[in-house]
């Protein structure tokens, strides 16, 4: 079993913006990527580069900092602790059966 090794190299603002990452992976693991960059019609590289930049971005905003003042936090506070009653569409949908149950 192959272990993964991530490269990268960064450049200077003068030199070309584009950078480097070399990857090890498992051939299954790699298989799996070409077959969903394939149904996609994009490349590996298309379809990695995506993907990661994706959930890089989905990382870092769930790390997200905010900060408030003690009126704003204590507004914020209430908000989440008194959260607005239940609408129709709410109701409506709450009453569905998901798909994955059908």
């Amino acid at each position: 079993m192959e272990t993964a090794t991530l490269v990268a190299k960064k450049r200077g603002p003068a030199v070309d913006a584009k950078g480097n990452i070399n990857l090890r992976i498992e051939s299954q693991t790699r298989q799996l990527i070409d077959d969903a960059a394939a149904i996609l019609g994009k490349t590996r590289t298309e379809f990695m580069i995506e993907t990661a930049r994706r959930q890089a971005i989905d990382v870092l905003l769930d790390q997200r900092l905010f900060v408030l003042d003690s009126g704003q936090y204590d507004a914020f506070v209430h908000a989440l602790d008194n959260p607005p009653a239940p609408g129709p569409k709410l109701r409506s949908l709450l009453r569905r059966t998901p798909a994955w149950r059908t």
